[in-house]
C-alpha cells in the first residue's frame, strides 16, 4: 500500500509537471501593465507556477513585512538541478569557506534577480511574471538553454509594503482611460511616496546594515544562497530613457578585475537587446558602485556580480506618461518590456560565462581567506565600557557572516588607532573583540572596517564614509599583522546586578541604548528617576555624570516597586547597584540640585507629512517604536495648528521645510510653548531654519567678502562645478561638552557622518555641545569649500528659551538608522535634557 501511494503521488506530481501554464495575460484576465497588479496578484501567481511546474520551480517564503505581506522567492531550474537544490546550495557555500564539509559535485551558476526594492518603481515587479513564464516556456530556446547550467532566483517584489502604498493609491486614483497628461491627479503621488518599506527606510541603502525587519530576512535568504549574480530592476526620473552597466566611477578599489570586465559584457550584451529594438539608452553614468549598501555593490563586495538597471518612470508616470521633455509617450508595458529585456540579456550572459562565473566567485573567497585584503590583517575592537555597543556590532556581523572572536589573553600590538589616525602600541585585553580579515568575506570586512576610504572619484551618489568602529562609537584599531591569541567564540561580560533588600536607591548606568531601553520600560509604571549632573562616589563605587538614580522615596504607593526595577533591569540588561543611603563619598548627595529630575514617560510629538523628509521622519519613528519601544504621537504638517500643545512635552522636527507650516500664527504659538517649558528638537534643515530668524539666537557664519578672479568654465564641466561645495557623507570627529546632559554616556566622544555643510556660529546666548573643530574631519570627501564651511561649526546646540529649550541637530544621528553612536545623543536630547 506505501509503494502505490508513492506511484500514485509521482504519477500525480507528473501529471500536473505536464499541464500546459498560463501565461501571465492567461492568469491575470489581463496583460500586466495594461493595469497596475497589487502585490497578492503577482504571489498568487507565483504561488500558481510554483504548484504547477514543481519540478522546475521551488517557491521560498522568506517572511512577512511590517503590514503582514508575504517575502517569497522562487527558485527556477532545470528538473535535476531542482532534484538537488539543497545538495548544490550547500555545495556553493562549502566552496567559498562558508559552510565545512566537501564540495560532491558541480554547481552551476546561480543567478539572483530582484524587482522592484523601490515600491513605486512598479515596472520591475510588472515584468517578473512575463519573466517567471517565458523560464518555463519549452518553446523559449534561450531560456531552456539558460537552465541547462543555470539555476535563477527570482524575488518578485522586495518592498510589498511600498508597492501596495503605490498601487493602492494609484488604482484609487486613475482614469477609466489613463490619462497621459504630466500634471495630472495619477502622476502625481502624494507623502511619503511608495517608494519606502512601512518606517518610511530606503531599502536599497538598507543591504549591509540591515536595520529594517524586510531588510534582514530578505538579506538573510540571499546569504543562504551566496548567489553568483545579483541584478536589480529599478526606475528613475520620467523622462530619463533606460540605464545598464558598465556602472558609472567611483568603483570601490576593491573590485576586481573580472568583476569590472563582466561589467562591460553585460553592457554589451544588454546593447543587443536594445539596438535590435531601437530603444533608448545609456551607461557609465550617475550610478556608482561605491557606497556598500546598495543591492549592486554590497553583492560586489561578497564576491558577486551585482548591478543596478534603471527605466525611467519611477513613482510619475503610472499607465501612460507625455514625457515633458520630448512629448513622448511612456506606457508602463514599454518599461516592463525594457526590464524583461534586460533581465533575458543578463541571464543569457551568465549561462554563456557559467564555468568562469563560478570560478572567480570562488576564487575571490579564497583569496580574501589566505591572503586578506588590503594593508590590515586584523581589527581589535576595545570593549571596556563599550559593552553593549560591542554587542550591538557582534549582532551585525552575525547577519552578514562576518566571523569573529573575543580575546581571552593579553598582547601587545603595533596599529592604527581609528581615533587619531596614527600608529601607535596597544595592549589587547580579556574579552576584547577580534576581527580577522583573514577570512571568506574579508573583502567585506575590509570595506566596512577600514578607516580611510579611497575615491577614484569624487562625483558619487551617495555617502563615502561608514567605518563601522565610526558608526558604533568604539575605541578601534587596526594592525596589518595577522595576531595570534587564544580566543573564545564566546563573550563572558554580563550585567552587574548589585542588589539589597528594599534599598534606598537604585543606581543604573547611562552609557548606552540599553539605558534608554530599560528608561522607557519602567516608565509605563510612572516611575520616577533623577540624574546626576556630575559624577559621584558612593559604597566605594564611582559613577559618571548621567547616571539614574531611582529613590525609594516618591514610590510609596507603588506596591511592586522592587520588581518593576529589576525586571527592568534584567530585561534590558543594565548595571544596575542599589544603595542603602542618599549621601555620597565624593560629588552631589542624591537631594542635591545637581541631581535633578527628569520626566520619565514625556509626551512626544513627531511631525510628518508634506514638507517633512521621509526617510529622516522615518528614522525617529522606527527609534521610537522599534528600538526602544516608546510611545509617540504623529502629527501631520497640515494638521499642525491642531497640536494641544499644553499636553506636549516633547516636539521633534525631522529634516524637511518648514515655511508654510510654521507661518507667523504657528511660529508664534511655538515660541510661546517653549517658554512655557515645552522642548523643541529640531533636526537638520529643520535647523537652519531658525537661523537668522527674529526671536532666536541660531545665526549662520557670515561669509567673507572676497574679490575671486573669474574661473574659466567649461560647459561640458557643469556637473563637477559644485563638488568643492558639497560634502556627500564624510565623518568627523566632534568636540563635545562633556558636562552636558546632552553628551551624558557619550565618553565625551562623537563621531558625526555629516552630509551637508551647516555654516552656523557658536550660539553667543545658549550651549555650545558639539561642535567641529580644524582637526575634526577623519574621512569621507569633502571639498575644499565644503572643509573649510565646516571648521569651527555649531553640530549640537541648545537654546534655552524661558523655561524651555531648542536642541538644535545640524547633523542627525539617527541617519539610517545604523548610525549607532548617535542613537544615545538623541535619546539625552528627548529624555535627559531639561
Amino acid at each position: 500500500m506505501k509503494h502505490l501511494c508513492s506511484i500514485f503521488l509521482i504519477i500525480n506530481s507528473l501529471a500536473i509537471q505536464g499541464q500546459s501554464l498560463q501565461t501571465p495575460k492567461e492568469f491575470y484576465g489581463f496583460q500586466p501593465g495594461t493595469k497596475v497588479l497589487f502585490h497578492h496578484q503577482v504571489v498568487e501567481y507565483f504561488n500558481y507556477v510554483a504548484n504547477t511546474k514543481n519540478l522546475q520551480v521551488k517557491l521560498f517564503k522568506n517572511g512577512k513585512t511590517n503590514e503582514g505581506r508575504e517575502m517569497i522567492a522562487v527558485v527556477v531550474g532545470n528538473p535535476e538541478n531542482i532534484a538537488k537544490l539543497e545538495e548544490i546550495r550547500n555545495n556553493n557555500l562549502i566552496s567559498i569557506g562558508l559552510k565545512e564539509g566537501v564540495v560532491s559535485g558541480k554547481v552551476p551558476a546561480i543567478a539572483h534577480l530582484s524587482y522592484s526594492v523601490h515600491g513605486n518603481e512598479i515596472a520591475g515587479t510588472t515584468a517578473v511574471s512575463d519573466v517567471l513564464y517565458e523560464l518555463l516556456n519549452p518553446e523559449n530556446e534561450l531560456t531552456q538553454k539558460i537552465l541547462k547550467n543555470t539555476i535563477v532566483i527570482i524575488d518578485p517584489a522586495l518592498n510589498p509594503d511600498g508597492y501596495d502604498r503605490y498601487s493602492s493609491w494609484y488604482n484609487q486614483v486613475a482614469n477609466a482611460v489613463p490619462d497621459a497628461t504630466p500634471y495630472g491627479r495619477e502622476h502625481s503621488e502624494p507623502w511619503p511616496s511608495g517608494r519606502f518599506l512601512h518606517y518610511l527606510f530606503d531599502p536599497n541603502r538598507d543591504w549591509a546594515w540591515q536595520v529594517q525587519k524586510e531588510s534582514e530576512q530578505r538579506t538573510r535568504f540571499y546569504n543562504s544562497w551566496m548567489p553568483h549574480l545579483h541584478a536589480d530592476y529599478h526606475e528613475m526620473g520620467a523622462n530619463d530613457p533606460y540605464y545598464f552597466p558598465p556602472a558609472a566611477k567611483p568603483y570601490h578599489e576593491n573590485m576586481t578585475a573580472w568583476q569590472r570586465e563582466f561589467h562591460v559584457n553585460l553592457g554589451e550584451y544588454n546593447k543587443k537587446y536594445f539596438n535590435k529594438n531601437n530603444w533608448l539608452y545609456y551607461t557609465k553614468e550617475q550610478y556608482d558602485l561605491f557606497y556598500p549598501s546598495y543591492g549592486d555593490s554590497y553583492p560586489m563586495y561578497n564576491g558577486a556580480i551585482g548591478m543596478t538597471y534603471e527605466q525611467g518612470g519611477s513613482g510619475t508616470a503610472g499607465l501612460v506618461y507625455e514625457k515633458p521633455r520630448d512629448k513622448d509617450t511612456l506606457r508602463l508595458t514599454d518599461r516592463a518590456a525594457h526590464h524583461f529585456a534586460a533581465s533575458m540579456a543578463t541571464l543569457e550572459l551568465v549561462s554563456d560565462q557559467a564555468d568562469k562565473l563560478v570560478s572567480e566567485f570562488v576564487a575571490f573567497h579564497k583569496n580574501a581567506s589566505q591572503n586578506g585584503v588590503g594593508p590590515f590583517k586584523t581589527y581589535i575592537i576595545k570593549k571596556s565600557g563599550n559593552e553593549e555597543k560591542v554587542i550591538a556590532l557582534t549582532k551585525l556581523l552575525d547577519k552578514i557572516q562576518i566571523k569573529y572572536d573575543f580575546a581571552t589573553s593579553s598582547k601587545q600590538f603595533k596599529g592604527f588607532n581609528f581615533s587619531n589616525l596614527k600608529e601607535v602600541t596597544e595592549k589587547i585585553e580579556n574579552d576584547d573583540l577580534i576581527i580577522s580579515a583573514l577570512q571568506p568575506k574579508g573583502t567585506l570586512v575590509k570595506i566596512l572596517f577600514e578607516p580611510k576610504t579611497v575615491l577614484e572619484d569624487s562625483n558619487t551618489y551617495d555617502i563615502t564614509a561608514w567605518s563601522l568602529p565610526y558608526a558604533y562609537g568604539l575605541n578601534a584599531f587596526a594592525s596589518n599583522e595577522k595576531i595570534n591569541i587564544s580566543t573564545s567564540k564566546s563573550f563572558s561580560w554580563k550585567p552587574k546586578y548589585v542588589i539589597s533588600e528594599k534599598p534606598y536607591a537604585y543606581l543604573v548606568e547611562w552609557n548606552d541604548l540599553n539605558s534608554v531601553k530599560f528608561l522607557s520600560e519602567i516608565a509605563k509604571n510612572k516611575i520616577k528617576v533623577r540624574v546626576a549632573e556630575q559624577p559621584f562616589k558612593i559604597d566605594n563605587t564611582e559613577f559618571k555624570s548621567g547616571t539614574l538614580i531611582i529613590t525609594r522615596t516618591g514610590h510609596e504607593k507603588i506596591g511592586n516597586f522592587d520588581k518593576i526595577i529589576f525586571d527592568a533591569a534584567k530585561k534590558h540588561e543594565v548595571n544596575i547597584q542599589s544603595t542603602t543611603s542618599g549621601l555620597v563619598e565624593k560629588g552631589n548627595d542624591f537631594g542635591s540640585d545637581y541631581v535633578f529630575n527628569i520626566k520619565t514617560n514625556p509626551k512626544v510629538v513627531l511631525i510628518g507629512g508634506d514638507g517633512v523628509s521621509p526617510t529622516a521622519f522615518g528614522e525617529v519613528w522606527h527609534y521610537f517604536e522599534q528600538q526602544i519601544n516608546y510611545p509617540i504621537s504623529i502629527i501631520t504638517t497640515d494638521k499642525f495648528s491642531n497640536i494641544q500643545f499644553d499636553k506636549v512635552d516633547v516636539l521633534i522636527l525631522p529634516d524637511g521645510s518648514y515655511s508654510k507650516t510654521l507661518n507667523e500664527k504657528n511660529l508664534d504659538v511655538l515660541k510661546k510653548w517653549i517658554q512655557g517649558g515645552g522642548k523643541l528638537i529640531a533636526m537638520e534643515s529643520a535647523t537652519t531654519f531658525f537661523a537668522n530668524r527674529d526671536g532666536f539666537n541660531l545665526k549662520t557664519k557670515k561669509e567673507e567678502d572676497k574679490k575671486e578672479e573669474p574661473k574659466e568654465k567649461k560647459y561640458a564641466d557643469r556637473n563637477r562645478e559644485g563638488i568643492s561645495d558639497m560634502i556627500p557623507g564624510a565623518i568627523f570627529n566632534l568636540k563635545l561638552d562633556e558636562t552636558h546632559p546632552l553628551s551624558f554616556g557619550m565618553n565625551g566622544k562623537y563621531y558625526a557622518l555629516l552630509r551637508d555643510t551647516y555654516n552656523l556660529e557658536n550660539l553667543k546666548d545658549g550651549w555650545n555641545i558639539g561642535q567641529t573643530v580644524p582637526e575634526s574631519y577623519l574621512t569621507g570627501f569633502a571639498g575644499v569649500k565644503a572643509k573649510a564651511k565646516l571648521k569651527n561649526t555649531l553640530i549640537f546646540g541648545i537654546e534655552e528659551m524661558g523655561k524651555g529649550s531648542i536642541v538644535y541637530m545640524a547633523d542627525n544621528p539617527l541617519f539610517r538608522g545604523f548610525w549607532h553612536g548617535g542613537k544615545l545623543l538623541f535619546s539625552n536630547a528627548v529624555f535627559i535634557v531639561k
